[in-house]
């Protein structure tokens, strides 16, 4: 769901097909009926921007029908946990939860916290809203566990608001909100607890279907929620996949390239208090209980990889160097303040904006109010190219000649140019090496940024500004690999897995790392990757053969610690003996004290099934998690059925509608997320709620024979021939209605701008019946753009500027448009 698997990642999707030759059931719930729907056993269509409201008619049915795993569930998840009594629903409020401030549309979250417990505070929790954990911010189970009623009878009990929250997603509201049928819904429902228990596991695969949303992450939340109920987290075969959009977006995520993240996970420190200094940044994001207990650890360690033996315990470790947040300053919020003239020189490196940013026509705009551009690439993209060929040039709307920003277009090269490492969509990192010479003076991103650190290095070296100090601290010695100055990216991945700093030797795991400044660590989830000085583990290539366990411990090395499954434990019962023979990965052995099985244990090894920690003494850490919570990285130890603090917009998912939609909410008179992200201003102009100039639900995808903004393949010959050009798909009901025939010159428009585009008639889109009113589907490719062999109008100059609350990811999947037969103005 939310993902298109044959054709956006065929090579994945083959252990998809062995499964079903093996017996397994395939599920597909999509708008459109697409390869990945041919080739499994259930397909459901379901409306764009819909699917909250058919994954919480799952739980409705489960809960009804009494189908979930009890013994799981009751044991690894907070349903029995009690919140706060001054909570409130959006079945009692009508689409908003309890702490909703109209006049900000943001939430306090008082109410939503566990009974008896307090939240940290108004920064600290802005802070867990914008990384993807919270539990190293929260501050609960300082003096104990969160009260529970294990019967389930108090009314204030996860399990009675979860079913309060979702009583209203019934079978018949799932068919009036997502048009799939009630007999399919009920169909997949049922499938899917059948294969879940003690025998059996399920797993989910979503992509950019549903992160691509003003409800992206509670799409994932919802997800995790069935999940727990069904007992398919942290044991074999079943899990929620990520199907990445490009072969390591993981590890982007990993070691980011996200505004508000160090890397591996933890927190860019704020401008204001309480991260003022290193001891209230420490001492704010570390957390009495679980593993996240250890941050200073890992940031102490971090500061000494930035800036070594100038990172002292008497100047903070450095800390006051670190850059500064003080807001969001995500790729969203950055379209404006470029179309502004907030910011003055940009660089692009392996991203194309002006073809993958939304209101693309806006994104070229701002591209002109640039003072200098740096362009790294293979080819001249269309954002490096938009100063003469761009949108608003094509409409006479700029001339080169007045257009001041100096664009410097930098030769990147390919994967087979240069060597590193790839992190999979199952954090899986390989090693790839350099196979043949970037031609000319292609040079690798590696190359790029350590020469120009160099450069600054060397510019700011005598400068006694206070400022500069962050640049003449920075650690910079790595070694060069060949003649053209390429630095040696192994020693890269050293520094990240970690080093002591007496004697630069690697360290073998995180658990070796010290916040004394005795160990430095570029990024902490990562240490174990090179434990010797000789020993890549990304390079191992020993697979389990067709008779191992499946782990394939010896294939490559995943994060943390080579664990193949995350949070292992819950793959044993309470009493750590596994649930199934058929489904063992991990048991406790209590003649080796220990626990065992083909994988690593995502646990404390040696920590019996029957610990529980005592109170009377304040442990702190893994100490304060029992031996049967295997969920080490929340607070409780416990799945998060409800979440309490972490999220911007609610504690559950619930049912809003796109920014954009052709309809109303059928649930709640709350229309949309109430806290979405929205930006609208005279050139970011939004649609009304079912707005009778834009009727048609709009939404984009990709193709097997492009990649994502297009360039690498549109200029690739043989696949621009394979896909020539962009098409809009259109069901044969709306091509009647509009008097268009296959291949039709046609014209999408939105408030944003239009574009043209040929028609594909097909019966892969179908129109769905709202409430008396007829619904139809437009979907749309998004790659294409003036540049390579395969051209086409950019199809994100008909988005707008909307994000998740969460995570500022805009919203190109569902959107509102026109069309009419025949070529636009």
């Amino acid at each position: 769901m939310g993902s298109n698997m044959a054709e956006n990642h065929p090579i994945a999707f083959r252990f998809a097909m062995q499964a079903k030759e093996h017996g397994a059931t395939l599920i597909h719930a999509d708008p459109r009926f697409t390869r990945t729907s041919a080739l499994c056993d259930i397909y459901a269509p379901v409306r764009v921007g819909s699917d909250i409201a058919f994954l919480g008619g799952m739980i409705n049915y489960i809960l009804e029908h009494d189908l979930w795993f009890k013994e799981y569930a009751l044991a690894y998840t907070n349903l029995a946990t009690i919140i706060d009594e001054r909570f409130h629903d959006t079945s009692e409020l009508d689409g908003v939860f309890s702490g909703f401030d109209k006049d900000s549309r943001s939430y306090k979250y008082d109410s939503w916290q566990y009974q008896g417990e307090v939240i940290p505070s108004t920064l600290a929790e802005h802070y867990v809203n914008t990384t993807e954990s919270f539990a190293e911010k929260t501050k609960r189970m300082a003096n104990g566990p969160p009260p529970n009623d294990f019967t389930l009878q108090h009314p204030n009990c996860v399990y009675q608001i979860l079913k309060r929250h979702y009583a209203a997603y019934t079978p018949e509201m799932v068919e009036r909100t997502t048009g799939c049928p009630r007999d399919v819904f009920m169909k997949i429902t049922e499938a899917m607890a059948c294969n879940s228990g003690r025998e059996r596991t399920a797993a989910i695969c979503y992509a950019v279907g549903w992160t691509h949303h003003t409800t992206g992450v509670q799409m994932i939340r919802a997800a995790a929620i069935l999940q727990g109920l069904l007992g398919n987290v942290g044991r074999p075969g079943g899990g929620i996949l990520a199907l990445r959009g490009h072969n390591s977006i993981q590890g982007s995520t990993d070691i980011p390239t996200l505004y508000n993240m160090l890397p591996t996970y933890l927190p860019q420190p704020h401008a204001f208090k309480p991260h003022q200094t290193v001891e209230d940044y420490l001492r704010s994001e570390t957390n009495p209980s679980g593993w996240w207990h250890n941050f200073p650890k890992y940031a102490v360690s971090l500061l000494k990889a930035y800036y070594g033996e100038r990172a002292t315990k008497a100047n903070g470790w450095g800390y006051h160097w670190l850059p500064r947040i003080v807001g969001d300053h995500s790729q969203l919020p950055m379209t404006l303040a470029i179309r502004d003239g907030v910011i003055r020189g940009m660089f692009v490196i392996g991203q194309n904006p002006a073809v993958g940013g939304h209101n693309a026509r806006m994104v070229q705009r701002g591209l002109a109010e640039l003072d200098w551009l740096v362009v790294r690439d293979t080819e001249e993209s269309e954002t490096a190219s938009f100063w003469y060929k761009g949108r608003p040039v094509q409409d006479g709307e700029l001339t080169p000649d007045k257009i001041a920003t100096e664009v410097f277009l930098m030769p990147g090269s390919l994967a087979g140019e240069k060597s590193g490492s790839f992190t999979n969509t199952h954090r899986l990192v390989q090693w790839h090496d350099k196979v043949v010479e970037a031609p000319g003076d292609s040079r690798s991103e590696s190359w790029f940024i350590y020469h120009l650190g160099l450069r600054l290095k060397r510019l700011y070296e005598s400068s006694a500004d206070p400022k500069d100090e962050a640049i003449q601290a920075l650690n910079w010695d790595y070694s060069n690999a060949d003649e053209k100055g390429e630095p040696d990216v192994a020693s890269v991945l050293k520094e990240m897995n970690g080093y002591t700093v007496a004697d630069r030797k690697q360290i073998g795991s995180f658990q070796e790392l010290e916040d004394d400044g005795s160990t430095a660590c570029g990024a902490w989830l990562y240490s174990g990757i090179f434990p010797k000085e000789d020993d890549n583990r990304a390079r191992s290539r020993c697979p389990d053969g067709p008779e191992g366990p499946g782990t394939h411990l010896g294939w490559a090395w995943t994060w943390p610690a080579n664990r193949r499954n995350m949070y292992n434990r819950a793959s044993a019962d309470p009493d750590g003996n596994p649930w199934s023979e058929r489904k063992r990965l991990l048991h406790w052995d209590e003649a080796e004290q220990k626990w065992v099985g083909p994988d690593v244990p995502d646990f404390e090894p040696t920590k019996s099934p029957h610990y529980q920690p005592d109170w009377a003494k304040h442990p702190e850490g893994m100490d304060a998690l029992g031996g049967d919570c295997p969920f080490i990285m929340i607070a409780d130890g416990k799945l998060s059925v409800f979440t309490p603090s972490g999220l911007k917009d609610a504690p559950l998912p619930a049912h809003y509608e796109p920014v954009e939609s052709p309809v109303y909410n059928p649930l709640y008179a709350q229309q949309q997320n109430p806290v979405a992200k929205i930006w609208e201003r005279d050139d970011n102009k939004l649609h009304e709620v079912a707005d009778p100039r834009f009727p048609y639900a709009l939404t984009t995808y990709r193709v097997t024979e492009h990649h994502s903004g297009g360039l690498p393949t549109s200029t690739t010959p043989v696949l621009a021939e394979l896909q020539p050009e962009n098409f809009a798909e259109i069901s044969p009901e709306l091509a009647r209605e509009l008097g268009i025939e296959n291949l039709d010159w046609v014209t999408l428009s939105t408030m944003r701008g239009e574009i043209e585009v040929k028609a594909l008639v097909t019966e892969r889109l179908r129109p769905f019946r709202m409430d008396g009113v007829v619904v139809h589907q437009i979907g749309l490719l998004w790659h294409f753009g003036w540049e390579g062999y395969a051209k086409g109008d950019i199809a994100n100059i008909l988005t707008s500027v909307v994000g998740d609350p969460n995570t500022s990811i805009h919203e190109a999947k569902a959107l509102t448009c026109n069309l009419r037969r025949g070529r636009r103005s």
